[in-house]
């Protein structure tokens, strides 16, 4: 067939699993390049009878996505929007939601659904699972924008279904064949129980649960597409959809009101709901405390949260901004008892949402408490009883013990969402769960409302359907699969006939060897196991824009390549199961090759799946007492023959550089032929340094790492001129030291552990008395700041170094002027290095360049591509070039001819120097051009009144 077809260990594994509590192994992974493909797959299933079924994003969290036999990932190849005809639009199964919408932007134009994972989710699987999100107050179900649907059965028959008419309906019948029996089986089940389908469908806008028979009704135009939405590829597969299309609104508004818990905020919703808000949603107290430990929208926003420990989060929509906004503060000046926050500045409204958005994450892991799981986490009732309901909810979970649950949802429209802490890595924990749910599914029923308000039945609740629906409405679902799948393997046991809800639960079995490690992994109780279990399955590092993560998986859309498929790789081999290689597996070393250790999912990950560190790690036990790479010999070992070649480094220069000598060498160390090596300066920083009188002042070391050493002293000369000048007495360590950083990243982390060791103990005087260390390379303050303490946990000298380890920009924010100097009128475009974007962020470089008049343009395009030794390995070339041209590369390119390249990270030039003709610049060059700009020969600029701190000229060493 024309696509791909994977049975090799390490894609099972990744396959595996979705966002849920379950795990099935597939047998075969199809990715088909046409929809056509697509067909002769299901084709060559059906003369097999292998069971099927589709996967979009791979989010579902009621088991969905994860089954036996055959699996068809769509979202590689088919994602294509065929055609846009006024406000509808015509596209294929796997095109990601946000990119969709991406390319609807400029007709003003949208998908009126928007889940929390619109950056992952496809549109196939939004039609499979009915799915909603916060735009859902406004714009529905996805069942209310499917206008026809292309399908698919698994005998082979393909047709359009949509709206049918009686006279449409006696055309097909007249007919004949198998499109006929389908529709006439479909009539008369919907004839012969049709005050059963009217008085059984709870009238609520958030029912998910359930076939749709109700769309079959006359009144719905026996609607045979609608029908088919959230059907969960148990019944058909979904080739291509046309959909209704919505006018984006022009300005949004955001008001925010705190009620003294979240039932009366549950209470008042029937009042807020007649505002006809573009959304309406409820979060808790639990939740914002967790926001603001992850940092998820900054202290800023935070603050501004009126007083309550419920909140309900308004959105509205206009014309113009002045509509948007006086629709809000009309609701705020009506709210009564509530107090009320307004947010008119967009990019504040945004972050607060991100809050919203950001809840399946950072509930996840809440610190100091057990971890949760999904399983009951989006039942709906009606929104006029929905204070009533969290109540009697909260009480459920008091009775159980199930304690800290953060409850948030959609609120204007019933669906409560939570992740509770079930324990179901042993069978009394699991058997708790179940009691848990049998009773939760009581209490919605007894309300009239769905179980599923959004994320589907699949196995988690599929078991629990009787509840709601009755055993009568039950077998009907169980007739209407049998019309059209009457072999049953369209992903069987999901909806009808389902697994049991505690059947192929993922964490009961899970139960592996701790292995020893290097790094400690202190957020996951210090054990491996548990790291490599950390992925819930959300997706966002398989985003195609904005953020850091992951970028691998961007060029190659491979699941093995994202941080999610390599977290549940790491799993599966843990397990030893599907991967049973363990440490010397080559399918877990394939998948993490392309890892370029950004740390972007350090960072970005909603629960901070750490790939590059599990990757070190790997790497270590992989090629322990086994020959490494050749690259491991050569960048892995940097930092020693950049000592060398001090000796002599115009020799060097002219020996790597040479035609044929410098490809030998090349091919010796294992670098790309392509690459051109980087020049070593004729001097050092830390010669040019060692002779130089010293100043007086604050007292800080300033690391002298390998790159800026060796390849770029400027900046760091630049560096040692800005500190003296405010206020600082710059020390360089007497002896060469290391952070480990190249050790880490080829995974010879014995040796890193030696280097850091060294390190620790020449500086530990100097900790011991508080003095910062100051680092100009971001990825060695990374080191340690971050890595060093996992690495070496436990020694206090170690983790005070990375508590004073500071960047260039943290230690002169607060000594430089607030007024900007006068004339500087530059304009800046700046690469935040990834691993700064992790661990510390960007904004005090921003408030810096602000401070001193630097117009700063953070650009947000993702990984540079070459992160270290990645992109200079052989074999990494392609992937790392692909890489920056998604974004760096065209970003620097469009730059303004007076526009200045700001990126600190060495790779980061490197990158931008090989494919642009920019000459970018460290914060601490162009800072020196700003602050010190020359007045004459042999002078600068006198820089504002610095803080504390004698001052001596930063050139009178001279």
């Amino acid at each position: 067939m024309d696509g791909e077809v994977r049975c090799d260990e390490g894609t099972l594994a990744a396959y595996a699993h979705d966002s849920s509590n379950y795990r099935q192994t597939p047998s075969v992974v199809v990715l088909p390049r046409t929809v056509d493909a697509a067909v002769w797959a299901v084709r060559v299933c059906h003369e097999y009878g292998v069971p099927v079924h589709s996967r979009g994003g791979g989010t579902s969290l009621a088991g969905q996505c994860c089954n036996e036999g055959v699996v068809i990932d769509w979202s590689k190849y088919c994602t294509r929007l065929l055609s846009v005809d006024g406000e509808r639009a015509l596209v294929e199964p796997g095109a990601c939601l946000d990119d969709l919408n991406a390319r609807l932007a400029d007709r003003r134009l949208m998908v009126g659904p928007k889940p929390a994972t619109h950056d992952t989710c496809t549109i196939g699987g939004m039609i499979g699972n009915n799915s909603c999100g916060a735009s859902a107050q406004a714009y529905g179900k996805m069942v209310d924008s499917v206008i026809r649907l292309e399908v698919l059965t698994y005998d082979g028959l393909r047709m359009w279904v949509g709206e049918t008419s009686d006279e449409e309906y006696a055309r097909i019948l007249g007919q004949g064949g198998r499109r006929a029996e389908i529709y006439r089986a479909m009539r008369e089940l919907r004839d012969e129980h049709l005050a059963l389908i009217r008085t059984r469908y709870p009238d609520i806008p958030r029912r998910v649960s359930g076939y749709n028979l109700d769309s079959l009704l006359p009144e719905k135009g026996f609607n045979v597409a609608q029908a088919l939405v959230g059907s969960e590829s148990t019944l058909v597969t979904v080739l291509r959809a046309e959909i209704r299309l919505f006018e984006v609104p022009p300005f949004q508004s955001l008001v925010v009101l705190g009620y003294p818990d979240l039932a009366t905020a549950g209470d008042m919703v029937p009042e807020i709901v007649t505002h006809r808000p573009l959304a309406l949603e409820g979060l808790d107290h639990e939740l914002m405390d967790l926001a603001r430990v992850e940092r998820v929208a900054g202290e800023n926003v935070l603050n501004r949260l009126p007083e309550g420990s419920g909140w309900l989060m308004v959105r509205f929509g206009g014309a113009t901004r002045q509509e948007a906004d006086d629709r809000a503060r009309r609701l705020a000046e009506s709210a009564g008892r509530a107090h009320t926050a307004y947010f008119d500045d967009p990019a504040d409204e945004e972050r607060m949402w991100r809050i919203r958005e950001a809840g399946l994450g950072v509930t996840a892991y809440p610190p100091d408490n057990p971890d949760t799981h999904e399983g009951w986490e989006d039942a709906a009732v009606p929104p006029d009883r929905l204070g009533d309901y969290l109540r009697d909810f909260q009480e459920l979970l008091r009775r159980f013990d199930y304690h800290n649950c953060s409850l948030y949802g959609h609120f204007g429209q019933g669906c409560v969402h939570t992740r509770t802490p079930f324990d179901l890595d042993d069978p009394e924990g699991v058997a708790k769960y179940r009691r848990f749910v049998e009773e939760a599914a009581h209490l919605v029923a007894s309300y009239g409302g769905s179980l599923s308000g959004e994320h589907g039945d699949g196995q988690s609740r599929g078991e629990l359907l009787p509840i709601m629906f009755g055993h009568e409405i039950v077998q009907l679902f169980a007739d209407f699969k049998r019309i059209w799948d009457p072999t049953w393997r369209m992903n069987p046991g999901k909806i009808v006939k389902p697994y049991r809800l505690d059947e192929n639960l993922d964490h009961l079995d899970y139960h592996p060897k701790e292995p020893r490690t290097h790094f400690d992994y202190p957020a996951d109780h210090h054990r491996f196991t548990h790291a490599a279990a950390r992925c819930v399955g959300i997706g966002k590092c398989r985003s195609s824009s904005g953020g850091v993560m992951c970028p691998s998986y961007r060029v190659t859309r491979e699941e093995k390549h994202s941080t999610r498929g390599r977290a549940r790789i790491l799993m599966e081999m843990m397990r030893g199961e599907t991967i049973t290689g363990g440490w010397r597996s080559e399918e877990v070393h394939e998948a993490l090759d392309l890892c370029l250790a950004c740390k972007g999912c350090r960072g970005e990950c909603p629960v901070h799946v750490d790939m590059a560190t599990y990757k070190a790690e790997f790497l270590s036990h992989h090629y322990r007492r086994r020959p490494r790479p050749a690259a491991h010999y050569s960048m892995g070992w940097l930092p020693l023959w950049a000592r060398l070649a001090s000796v002599a480094p115009g020799a060097v220069n002219a020996l790597t550089h040479a035609p044929g000598l410098g490809r030998i060498v090349k091919l010796a160390g294992g670098v790309d032929r392509r690459r051109e090596l980087p020049r070593f300066a004729a001097q050092r920083f830390t010669d040019w340094f060692r002779d130089r009188p010293m100043a007086e002042g604050d007292q800080v070391v300033l690391w002298p790492d390998t790159f800026t050493d060796n390849f770029n002293p400027g900046a760091a000369k630049a560096a040692v001129h800005l500190l003296e000048a405010y206020g600082y007495r710059v020390e360089v360590p007497p002896v060469p030291l290391c952070c480990g950083l190249t050790w880490i990243s080829t995974g010879q982390l014995a040796m890193a552990e030696r280097v850091l060791r060294r390190t620790v103990a020449a500086l530990a005087p100097r900790l011991r008395r508080g003095v910062p260390v100051v680092t100009l390379e971001p990825s060695c303050a990374a080191v340690l700041r971050s890595d060093a303490p996992e690495l070496l946990s436990g020694d206090p000298d170690v983790k005070l170094l990375g508590e004073q380890t500071r960047s260039l920009a943290e230690m002169l924010v607060d000594r430089v002027p607030t007024a900007p100097p006068p004339g500087t009128g530059i304009h800046a475009i700046a690469q935040p290095h990834c691993h700064q974007h992790a661990i510390w962020g960007f904004d005090a470089d921003t408030r810096l360049l602000e401070r001193v008049g630097v117009e700063v343009e953070v650009l947000d395009v993702g990984c540079c591509g070459l992160a270290g030794n990645f992109g200079f390995e052989r074999g990494h070339h392609e992937i790392s070039t692909r890489i920056a041209e998604l974004g760096l590369w065209p970003a620097v390119r469009d730059a303004g001819r007076d526009t200045r390249i700001l990126a600190d990270g060495f790779s980061c030039r490197t990158q931008i120097e090989s494919g642009t003709r920019a000459q970018p610049v460290h914060l601490a060059e162009l800072l020196a051009e700003v602050l010190l700009r020359p007045r004459g020969p042999g002078t600068r600029e006198k820089p504002g009144r610095p803080q504390p701190g004698k001052v001596r000229s930063p050139t009178a060493h001279r």
